[in-house]
Order: structure tokens, then sequence, then C-alpha cells
């Protein structure tokens, strides 16, 4: 667990402190994939670039329903600072496959999220996590089909860019099982 805890947070559950350490990796998430856009972006591949801008907004959101559901709870909230960054990469799929370790991680962290309020009987809390755990799926397939297509493409991104274009459009209307978020929904 990464030590974000304050003063105010002893006394709190285990899974109350680990969801507060979960802030700070969502909002990490948003930072990191805000840098795989731009590498992206720099060198002209916008589809690829608009995936993970798009997957910064989703990661905001994610820290943003955490938040609402720790004022709901009446923990108290307090907004860590992001954790490193990484911007220099050789290749894309130097950007994708850290995407994909980073879903895989963020996996981990909310199975042992879900097993801390099971353990504790927090029930609502447990129930809270189910989405992310759904979620999580759908992004772990979503970057390995990414990397398994820019495995194939042989180095040519534009075909990357076409297969993005294609099968990776930008969901609209959210998900109305989602959580809410603390202020406004850019994603959802």
């Amino acid at each position: 667990m990464t030590s974000t805890t304050i003063g105010s947070e002893r006394g709190l559950s285990k899974f109350h402190r680990l969801l507060l350490d979960q802030l700070r990796h969502e909002f990490t998430a948003s930072q990191q994939y805000i840098a795989l856009a731009t590498w992206f972006d720099e060198r002209d591949l916008p589809q690829l670039a608009r995936v993970f801008y798009r997957q910064s907004l989703e990661e905001r959101d994610h820290a943003m329903m955490i938040v609402r559901f720790l004022i709901d709870n009446d923990v108290p909230v307090t907004i860590p600072a992001t954790g490193e960054v990484r911007n220099e990469f050789d290749t894309a799929r130097d950007l994708v496959a850290l995407a994909l370790r980073q879903e895989r991680e963020v996996t981990e962290q909310f199975h042992l999220l879900t097993k801390a309020a099971r353990d504790e009987n927090d029930y609502t809390g447990e129930q809270f996590l189910h989405w992310f755990l759904k979620e999580q799926t759908e992004e772990v397939a979503k970057m390995s089909t990414l990397l398994a297509v820019i495995d194939r493409s042989n180095g040519n991104l534009f075909d990357v860019e076409t297969f993005v274009a294609r099968d990776m459009p930008d969901e609209t209307g959210g998900d109305a099982t989602a959580p809410g978020t603390a202020g406004p929904s850019l994603t959802l």
C-alpha cells in the first residue's frame, strides 16, 4: 500500500485506507494516459491518441467515483499527488505494453480492495467495487487486443490507426450501472 495516509485517516478501516490509496493510483493512471496520448499525438497518430486521451478521462472519472463513494460514506477525503509518469518511449508497442501492465495492476488493486471489503463485512463497499471489476476485465481485454494488433502490424502504425478507427470507436451514451461521480462525469 502506498503511504498516503495522514493523521485524519487513523481509525479508518483497512478498506477505506486502501480506497483512499486507490485515488492516487487512478489519478496517476489518468496522467500516464495523457503522456501516452501526447506521444501518439506528436507523431500524427490521431486515432491512437484519441484512445489514450479517452482512457485518461475514464481514469479521472474512476477517481471521482471513489471520491463520491467516500463522501457519501462520511470518509474524509484527501486528494493525493500523483505518482511518477513515464514520458519517454522508443516504440508504440512500449506504450501499449505499459498500458496493459497498468490495467493488470489496477485489476489486482481492485481484487485487494474487494477482499478487504469482504473481510470487513463491508457489503456496501464490496457492492461498489463490482462495477470496477467488470470495467477492469474490459480494459485489460482492450489493451491486450491493441497490443496484439500492434504486434501483427509489423511496424505499420497506419494499419493500427485504421483498426482503431474501425474497431475502437468512442463509446457514447455511458453506462447506466456506473457509480456516480463527484462533480460532472466526462466519460459516463
